[in-house]
């Protein structure tokens, strides 16, 4: 089943308006706001005592979860771009396993959770469907790092993410959605079937749990503060 579009422009506008307002907070060439970039000036007690907000991104298959998770840990109301699915495409997009979907992504998901005093993150939720796939390179810019949800059922279906991310040098963690009924499979068994670089996180999740979605995105910071600290270190050593 396929989205019917009336206007094409409109999903690149909608990225637009939100990375302008995280642009007009960062410095050339550096992904955090400013905030983050300088200590200079800060709150006085009793103010507000963000630091640093990172951009992060939710990326995987079609129907795997990604509006779920954004939406389970985010503490604002979420920005969302779902249209109904049409039967004009459905020798376009494979709904295999996910027959119950009613709604897609047609641009982004975009949340933000607090994951301690002083770090914030920008969820930027990726369409999962190949001909939404233009915009991945608009959501990527100054992303720190991404999560790529998976379902083992169709577990080739994030072979893209992983390959997009993988070659572009953005760290990563696989989340596997643990759907109902589906089988169970550990977490050193997905690596070795996703053929992930030695290291590369992968856990398990309820994309539906704030807590367990919050965990995932802690994994991450953690993942991703450790690759870009060594890259750092390797270009000035």
């Amino acid at each position: 089943m396929a989205y019917e579009r009336s206007e094409s422009t409109q999903s690149t506008q909608n990225i637009q308006n939100i990375q302008s307002t995280e642009s007009s907070r960062s410095a050339p060439n550096d992904p955090r706001p400013q905030s983050a970039q300088s200590t200079q000036g800060a709150p006085a007690s009793g103010a507000d005592t963000t630091a640093l907000a990172l951009k992060i991104l939710v990326a995987g298959g079609f129907g795997v979860g990604k509006t779920t998770l954004v939406g389970a840990v985010s503490e604002i109301r979420p920005l969302r771009t779902e249209e109904q699915l049409s039967r004009a495409g459905e020798s376009v997009d494979d709904t295999g396993g996910v027959d119950q979907k009613t709604t897609t992504t047609v641009a982004m998901d975009f949340g933000r959770i607090t994951i301690r005093s002083g770090l914030s993150l920008y969820l930027f939720g990726t369409p999962g469907q190949d001909r939404f796939w233009f915009l991945w390179d608009e959501l990527s810019q100054g992303a720190l790092g991404a999560v790529v949800l998976a379902d083992t059922r169709r577990l080739e279906d994030c072979f893209p993410a992983v390959d997009y991310f993988e070659h572009r040098g953005i760290p990563f963690v696989v989340a596997v959605n643990c759907f109902a009924g589906a089988r169970t499979y550990g977490a050193h068994d997905v690596s070795r079937a996703l053929d992930l670089d030695r290291g590369t996180p992968v856990v398990l999740c309820d994309a539906r749990d704030r807590d367990s979605g919050k965990e995932v995105l802690i994994r991450l910071v953690e993942y991703a503060g450790r690759m870009h600290t060594a890259r750092l270190l390797d270009s000035v050593g």
